[in-house]
């Protein structure tokens, strides 16, 4: 099996299989937290398919795309633990 067969019949099942059960966890989620560790997992999950689809094109401007997505899932992180250590402190 050679690496672009391995990659459409193994690995995007999985990731697909991983976007649909994080998904489900953040219309589920009792607590914004949980929403906000799924909306994490996530981005995580898309930075794979983002370098599942620059491997598979052979083109590496994917890669670029994925550090900014990457980055951007980070500081929306970061903000919300912000936003949820204040609330804590306010209550």
């Amino acid at each position: 099996m050679d690496l672009e067969k391995y990659l459409l019949y193994v690995i995007l099942p999985m990731l697909t299989v991983s976007t649909i059960l994080v998904f489900i966890r953040f219309m589920k989620g009792p607590s914004i937290a949980d929403r906000v560790i799924s909306f994490d997992l996530m981005v995580i999950v898309g930075l794979g398919t983002i370098a599942v689809a620059s491997m598979l094109s052979n083109q590496s401007t994917f890669l670029d795309v994925a550090m900014v997505v990457a980055l951007i899932g980070f500081l929306s992180t970061v903000a919300f633990s912000y936003y949820l250590e204040k609330r804590q402190r306010n209550d």
